[in-house]
């Protein structure tokens, strides 16, 4: 082999993956091939929203990022062709790479959250609210209303005349599911679609064929294969590759609930208005401060045993909460890249981190402290949910508290529903598992929330979503959920013993007039029971935790 012949072998195995464009090229590509995101996505075999993480700056590794390497290479040669070979071509083999019409005010998200996010939904949200319209050869279900439709929005199938929308029928197994828990206010709505041939000359497209109706777009998703029946179909597939070997099938599912959990997620947010800002700007108070360390995040976690019983021995009952990180999977969550203000003001439309001064807390021989058990005194970071618990027990409602002080915060516009759906479908296939006596789709899905939540800061495990401020949101709501639980007791006579973590509770008297007992995310079962009192609360507190 010739020393040319050896370079030619190594040009070769270097292949297209040494190098790829900057990431607003990468975009600028897929947008003037009038591709989605979703359709590079379904040729990568990825999500979505990791085309949108390498639209944003993060590069792909490995097989992966060669295929994307080669995918903008061609792109790019497209659109490179000199003049000469563009005459050549017939007009109707010749690409349409005229660049996507901008989107206008009258096409952005009208809503109040949506106006909250402004530019913090930014490159992620506002342009893909302008996606394109690509013709179906044959009509797929719309995702809003599951009836046949004849082009396809941002990849998904949709109807461009609101009129076409038609209600779901009653044999679709979600919906039944509920239309009031996405209020308008904040629901997440379908992107604002392109139409594929310009306008006539001075002939302005009206608001109503430019999108599809609002109405539709609120229900939950209607489609037979659908998020909900997704989580049915890995199951049985697991089962069937594993010929019924229960174990065996578990484990395979185990070890992939985390890409499972950001699949739902993605068929979760079709026709969502707001796309997912999965890789933000993230302010140095989220980041670690050592490789093994921690941010500087106050997640007000509950760790409180009762110093002292009342007189005589007592029956103490702990309480096991259910699907406490589903339940907080229901929270304000930032929809863009977190802005920095300072004052004291708090705005509620609006979500983040904030570092105030806690108040004094007076009640603790009877409940725990709000902000958890925190050895040093003075400001600390805390999470949207820690803040609202505060102002809501500092309330006339409560007052048990005065207000905490406001020094400086990292918010965004926010909405209480960005991950309604996706929290819907977990629940329903939890709830069906627990019907049907199925462990193993109960044990797969208690790991898609689980990991989901607990890989979406800095984990090497999920490369999808790096979001370190939602991770911090969601746990706090489930301590802030576990705090109202003890309130709750105490304000109905039960004596709290002790509050850990995000489901544990312990108390004293007849829990079952405060607290519906079974397996669903509204209800606790119990755990344990035994005796204290007389002294025996210093051992209690000593416990293994």
């Amino acid at each position: 082999m010739s020393d040319f012949d050896a370079i030619d072998a190594l040009l070769a195995a270097v292949g297209p993956q040494a190098e790829l464009p900057p990431a607003d090229v990468r975009r600028e590509l897929r947008e003037r091939a009038r591709l989605s995101k979703a359709q590079v996505a379904r040729t990568l075999g990825v999500s979505p929203s990791t085309v949108g993480g390498w639209e944003s700056g993060r590069d792909p590794a490995d097989e992966i990022r060669a295929k994307y390497a080669y995918l903008l290479d061609g792109l790019a040669a497209k659109f490179t062709t000199g003049p000469e070979r563009e005459g050549a071509s017939s007009a109707s083999s010749a690409p349409d790479v005229s660049p996507p019409s901008p989107v206008t005010e009258e096409n952005e998200a009208g809503d109040e959250a949506g106006d909250d996010a402004g530019d913090d939904a930014g490159d992620d949200a506002g342009d893909d609210a302008g996606d394109e319209v690509e013709s179906l050869a044959a009509p797929e279900p719309c995702v809003l209303c599951g009836s046949p439709a004849g082009h396809r929005v941002a990849g998904f199938a949709q109807h461009l005349d609101p009129a076409d929308c038609r209600p779901a029928t009653a044999t679709s197994p979600t919906a039944t599911l509920p239309t009031t828990t996405l209020p308008t206010t904040t629901s997440p709505e379908p992107p604002a679609p392109r139409t594929p041939e310009p306008p006539a000359p001075g002939a302005a497209p009206s608001r109503a064929a430019a999108r599809p109706a609002r109405g539709p777009a609120k229900r939950a998703f209607q489609e037979e294969s659908g998020p909900g029946d997704l989580i049915g179909r890995t199951v049985r597939a697991a089962l069937a590759e594993h010929r019924g070997d229960v174990d065996a099938a578990l484990a395979a599912l185990l070890k992939r609930a985390i890409p499972d959990a950001m699949r739902l997620l993605d068929e979760t947010r079709k026709g969502a208005r707001y796309d997912i800002v999965a890789h933000p700007w993230i302010p140095d108070i989220l980041r670690k401060q050592t490789s093994k360390g921690a941010d500087r995040i106050w997640e007000a976690r509950p760790k409180w045993t009762r110093h002292e019983l009342p007189p005589g021995r007592h029956e103490v009952t702990a309480l096991d909460v259910n699907g406490a990180y589903l339940s907080a999977l229901k929270t304000h969550l930032p929809l863009g890249q977190l802005e920095h203000t300072t004052g004291f003001a708090h705005d509620r439309r609006r979500a983040g981190v904030h570092l105030i001064t806690p108040p004094e807390w007076e009640h603790g021989a009877v409940l725990p402290n709000p902000i958890g058990n925190r050895d040093e005194p003075g400001p600390l970071w805390v999470t949207e949910p820690t803040l609202r618990l505060l102002l809501r027990l500092s309330g006339p409602k409560h007052a048990l508290c005065a207000p905490p002080e406001i020094h400086e915060s990292y918010t965004s516009g926010a909405t209480e529903n960005l991950l309604e759906k996706f929290r819907v479908a977990l629940k329903n296939a939890r709830d069906t598992a627990i019907t049907e006596d199925d462990e193993v789709t109960l044990e797969y899905v208690k790991a898609m929330y689980s990991k989901f939540v607990s890989t979406m800061g800095e984990s090497n495990y999920n490369r999808e979503l790096y979001r370190p401020d939602w991770m911090h949101i969601i746990r706090s709501q489930a301590f802030a959920n576990l705090w109202m639980k003890a309130l709750k007791a105490h304000d109905e006579g039960l004596t709290v013993v002790r509050a850990m973590g995000t489901d544990e509770l312990h108390v004293i008297g007849d829990w079952h007039r405060v607290f519906p007992e079974g397996r669903g995310v509204t209800e606790v079962k119990m755990k344990d029971t035994y005796t204290a009192g007389s002294g025996d609360t210093e051992d209690m507190s000593g416990e293994e935790e």
